[in-house]
């Protein structure tokens, strides 16, 4: 791999969050089939409803990512997001918020702010970047290699459909992507520092070539319990139907989805920006936890 390559893959990994990318293959991508992301028979569970002036998104979480679940309705609970803004917003891509920084004048700190800590990754193979979709911010793999989730910061998946052509390039990348947070890990591990002093000496230097010839030396060993990712026939036709952003599969914590009011994300992705993909005029939210019975599909039966 490139020099050049692997600084593209680090700009991927930030492009959710300016400022905060999944552990090893063993411990955060989960290598088992696929599970159902909802209870298979209605339920009656805590919901996350964020309010903003476009109207109101219901989200609901999922019991697989439970550290996730739990921190999101906590802080929900306690207030923290409340006037927070949705500060970073790029059409056909993602509306990212939940930044405390974001409540004060200085533009330039969003995107860099939590409540002081982070969360291990929990990336279950299945929950996927549908449009939709709630996932963890976090900083890039180069930062970051146990690719830790934001305390607080999240984004909403708005996406757009993809051919069929599309998915499988884009299944690709996002393997890529996970084979090179996987290295950066291994290159990140304090028993390789030797192997970290090589290609850090080789960058000095500017001996790309050298680079490139340490990353082919390492990558079997980096990437040894590594299963690509694949999709069903189902999460194949939500991609080519309802659209989102299938190369950040594996890389980034999906924790739940909009099960009602995801319009509401097509009117935020059209409003007018300025610097850093940031709104000219605030979106702020307010988050709040509602108990709702809710369908296998996440239809709402009553509240």
């Amino acid at each position: 791999m490139r020099l050049m390559s692997l600084i593209k893959l680090s700009i991927i990994a930030i492009l959710v969050f300016t400022g905060f990318s999944c552990t090893s293959a063993d411990s955060s991508v989960d290598q088992t089939e696929t599970i159902p992301l909802f209870p298979t028979e209605n339920r009656t569970e805590e919901v996350a409803v964020i309010s903003t002036k476009f109207g109101e998104m219901i989200v609901r979480l999922y019991d697989a990512t439970p550290e996730h679940k739990a921190n999101f309705l906590k802080l929900a609970k306690e207030g923290f997001y409340d006037s927070t803004t949705f500060h970073r917003i790029i059409e056909g891509f993602m509306v990212q918020g939940g930044d405390p920084n974001s409540k004060d004048d200085n533009l330039r700190n969003d995107g860099q702010g939590g409540p002081g800590y982070t969360l291990p990754a929990e990336i279950v193979r299945g929950y996927i970047h549908k449009k939709g979709a709630l996932a963890a911010a976090r900083m890039g793999n180069d930062t970051n290699p146990d690719m830790r989730s934001s305390g607080s910061q999240f984004y909403i998946v708005h996406g757009r459909q993809r051919t069929e052509r599309d998915v499988d390039q884009l299944l690709a990348q996002a393997n890529n992507n996970i084979e090179q947070g996987l290295i950066s890990t291994y290159v990140g591990s304090p028993e390789n520092t030797e192997v970290k002093q090589r290609i850090d000496q080789a960058r000095m230097n500017g001996n790309t070539g050298i680079v490139s010839e340490i990353i082919t030396e390492i990558k079997p060993l980096a990437t040894k319990d590594f299963e690509p990712l694949f999709y069903t026939p189902q999460q194949r036709e939500v991609y080519m139907t309802q659209g989102g952003v299938p190369y950040l599969d594996g890389s980034y914590t999906v924790f739940g989805e909009v099960v009602q009011g995801l319009a509401v994300v097509d009117s935020i992705v059209q409003v007018k920006k300025s610097y850093a993909d940031r709104p000219l005029e605030d979106i702020p939210m307010i988050v709040r936890v509602q108990t709702m019975t809710l369908t296998p599909d996440g239809s709402i039966i009553e509240q």
